[in-house]
């Protein structure tokens, strides 16, 4: 079942509301999914985030990229990863209420730690382990087998803590979530 809601998914400034962000990490994750999303579409769109069984469409904005913009953000495979940074920390935020604290280990089946928002984690032991990857062509299907293999790499990493993993299709306009447990 898809309902829509009136929550956007908030792109622009993330270092403002993820303290494991810098203004320059976070304008370079707005960057690359301007630049990701704007090879399909046109700004705002409609994004479907699909988790725990049901999926919620959300609006978001994005940057018309310059010349410049796409010049330094050439590489795709480079755009496609911190595009889906970007996308998947803002989605975690307004679906989750969790932030970014800190970039997570190698090793960990995860590339973020995020914490709900408002909590000053002194260490680690009430966050999750955020694994985040993108496609940028493909259906749904792409999508969906490839969180498959998140979550397997999540269930693989030398942590003990409680994870999600989020896969976003750039043509496809999806964000896909899945809270992982730590079971084999």
């Amino acid at each position: 079942m898809t309902n829509v809601d009136s929550k956007k998914i908030k792109l622009d400034s993330l270092h403002e509301r993820h303290s494991g962000l810098t203004p320059s990490l976070s304008g370079s994750f707005f960057e690359a999914a301007s630049v990701c999303l704007s090879r399909h579409h046109s700004s705002p769109v409609q994004i479907e985030i699909t988790r725990d069984g049901g999926a919620t469409n959300r609006a978001l904005e994005f940057q018309r990229p310059d010349d410049r913009m796409l010049n330094a953000w050439a590489n795709a495979i480079d755009a496609t990863e911190n595009g889906a940074y970007g996308m998947s920390l803002a989605a975690v935020e307004v679906e989750e209420q969790m932030v970014a604290i800190r970039r997570a280990e190698t090793l960990t089946g995860a590339d973020w730690y995020i914490a709900p928002i408002g909590t000053k984690p002194v260490d680690l032991e009430d966050s999750f382990r955020l694994e985040v990857s993108g496609v940028d062509a493909g259906d749904r299907t792409v999508v969906e087998a490839r969180l498959r293999e998140k979550i397997a790499q999540t269930r693989r990493g030398a942590s003990n803590l409680p994870a999600i993993a989020s896969v976003v299709g750039f043509k496809g306009k999806a964000i896909a979530m899945q809270r992982v447990s730590n079971a084999k």
